[in-house]
Parts: structure tokens; C-alpha cells; sequence
């Protein structure tokens, strides 16, 4: 199971309290404008492949996962901890997705909380310690909201109780129930835009890239639906198809990811298939080289601290650039030759 590691996202559930509970909260993002991102419109890329030892294990304990079968995902995030120690910060992350999940009807708060902590006790280094704290405070947040609920309900039903057995008090008792009913709505209410916000995280793997220039926008897509979506840069001169080598222009068309960087001077970078027969016939016909060495990648090393910034200008010599853990993330969800395809 391949998951969201940098807008976290989780639905989280409660028990059976007469009528549907929804729960609320919101997460907000400030951005900040940074002329320091001039030293990145003058660099180029260089990439270099790796593979993934365990991808196949895990890509079965994520078919479990979507076909419902929990408990037999969960025992092989086990098989996987023990075969491949390294990915334990994975494994455990991925298993408290798990006894979280709403779809999950012997999920297990508790142990949820267990695996994200002993995540961030473990794995200090961890990519995925940062978001762990976050599922940690999320899945508290909500549990201590059900304990308020739960304990005001049964107010009210005590209260519901004394209007049976008082009568001529039932008026002033009714004004306390319904005061209390408020409360109760009000942090249902709160919930529910909580789980809105926190939502599950992608399972994909995707099976498609599409990147739409005119948006700055790429997202991933599984089986038709949407997994993911980042903001983006581009090359310097963003509008209009690559037509020759040095034109600053990111490709239009269908490509597919042919290779990949572990080492680039870009954090990570994944390959795109440009150009394709269509470029190269182009450029012939012009007496032009269709360029290449397009990429997905992230914010060139040393740069990392420009964030979501670095989105403010196409700064690229023509490839597509993400931020370093969104870049992470790309490459987890998508497996060699997943079709990219760019529109204008």
C-alpha cells in the first residue's frame, strides 16, 4: 500500500451513538512570496536509476488492503517487517493507516496509536515521522471528542430521565437538553469537517500521470480516479510543446516514466520518455534536435527550504519540478513505464 506522505490525510470513525457522528477540523496553509528563488533558474538536471527490494511484497499487502481483506494485509506488513527491517518505518506507518481505517470494522485506535508511536520512538530519521505526529494527534483529537460526546449524551438521557419523573419540571429540563444538544452538534459538526480534511491516504499504485500546464497542476490517477494532486513548475518559457533542444519548453504529449535518479542534483528525479516519434519528426522537419532529458524531479540540493515556494516561478529548463517530499511520494506511487500525459 503506497501512501500520501506529505498532506496527510486519514477518515476517522467512531462508536455507534443513535445517529451518525461526523466530526470536524481544518488544517490551514500560509504561503509566503521569496525572491531568493532566482538561484534556481540556472542550474539543469542529472539523474541516476535505482530499484525497490521490497516492492513487491508490498504491492500484495496493498491488494489485500483494497480487496478488504485487512487482517491478511496486516500479516504481511509482518512477513515484511521481518524480511525487510530497513522498512520498518514503512511498515508501521502503513499498518496504523490500517487499524485506522474506516472501512476496517475491527480497526483498533489503540493500536493505530502504537504503530505511529513506535514509529517516531524507533525511526527518528524517518520520512514518515513527521506525518505519524500528525496521525497521532489526529486520531487523539477525535477519540477525546467522542469521550465528550459520549459523556454529554449520557447527560441527556439523564436529564430525558428526570422529565419522565418530575413533570411540572420538564420545561426548564428540556431547555437543558436541547442546550446541550447544541454542544453536541456543534462538535459533530466540528468532525465532520475533520474528516473531510483528514481523508485516506492514496493506496495506488497510479497508473497514470496527467500534468496540466496551463494549471501548474500534475495528478495522479488509479483505475480513472484521482489520487493526488501537486502543484508545479515548469521550464522557463512554459507555453506552447518542446519544439528543439534549448528552448526552455515543457513537453506536450504521451510519454511514459523510462527511468529513474536516486542521486540527482534535483533530490530525486524520474525520467520521461521525450522525445517521442512525433517530437523527433518535428524537429526534423524544422533541421532542429528535439532536446531531451525531461524529468519530474524535486528543488535542486541545498535549495530544499523553498517548499511550496519554489511553485511561484517556472524555473525549470523545461522539466517538471515538485517539492522534495512530494517528488518521494511521486516515486512510491508510480511504477516503471506508468504512461505521463502532458496538456497544454
Amino acid at each position: 500500500m503506497a501512501l500520501q506522505s506529505s498532506n496527510i490525510m486519514l477518515t476517522i470513525t467512531t462508536p455507534n451513538m443513535g445517529k451518525k457522528q461526523r466530526r470536524a477540523g481544518r488544517y490551514l496553509s500560509l504561503f509566503f512570496a521569496c525572491i531568493l528563488l532566482a538561484p534556481l533558474l540556472i542550474c539543469g538536471c542529472s539523474h541516476l536509476n535505482e530499484g525497490s527490494q521490497a516492492r513487491s511484497t508490498f504491492i500484495e499487502a496493498n491488494d489485500l488492503f483494497s480487496q478488504g481483506n485487512y487482517k491478511a494485509s496486516l500479516g504481511i506488513y509482518q512477513q515484511i517487517i521481518e524480511k525487510y527491517p530497513t522498512a520498518g518505518d514503512r511498515v508501521l506507518f502503513e499498518m496504523g493507516i490500517i487499524y485506522s481505517y474506516p472501512g476496517n470494522t475491527q480497526k483498533d485506535y489503540q493500536k493505530s496509536l502504537e504503530c505511529f508511536q513506535k514509529l517516531i520512538k524507533d525511526y527518528p530519521e524517518s520520512e514518515y515521522r513527521k506525518d505519524s505526529a500528525l496521525m497521532v494527534f489526529n486520531i487523539n483529537t477525535v477519540i477525546v471528542k467522542d469521550k465528550t460526546i459520549a459523556a454529554q449524551q449520557a447527560q441527556i438521557e439523564a436529564l430525558r430521565q428526570e422529565v419522565q419523573s418530575r413533570g411540572n419540571e420538564s420545561i426548564d429540563l428540556r431547555k437543558k437538553i436541547e442546550s446541550l444538544e447544541q454542544v453536541v452538534r456543534s462538535k459533530e459538526n466540528e468532525i465532520a469537517t475533520l474528516k473531510k480534511e483528514v481523508i485516506p491516504f492514496p493506496t495506488g499504485p497510479a497508473d497514470r500521470i496527467l500534468i496540466e500546464k496551463k494549471d501548474r497542476r500534475l495528478t495522479l490517477i488509479s483505475n480513472g480516479k484521482a489520487l493526488k494532486t501537486y502543484k508545479i513548475a515548469l521550464g522557463g518559457n512554459p507555453y506552447g510543446p518542446k519544439e528543439m533542444q534549448g528552448d526552455n519548453k515543457t513537453p506536450e504529449g504521451t510519454y511514459s516514466i523510462d527511468s529513474r535518479n536516486k542521486d540527482s542534483r534535483y533530490h530525486l528525479s524520474l525520467h520521461i520518455s521525450y522525445p517521442n516519434e512525433n517530437d523527433k519528426k518535428r524537429a526534423k522537419q524544422r533541421g532542429v534536435s528535439p532536446g531531451g532529458d525531461i524529468m519530474i524531479h524535486g528543488i535542486k540540493n541545498g535549495f530544499s527550504w523553498a517548499g511550496d515556494l519554489h511553485s511561484n516561478v517556472d524555473w525549470t529548463k523545461g522539466c517538471i519540478a515538485v517539492t522534495d517530499e512530494e517528488i518521494e511520494e511521486i516515486d512510491r506511487l508510480t511504477p516503471q513505464g506508468t504512461i505521463v500525459e502532458i496538456r497544454p
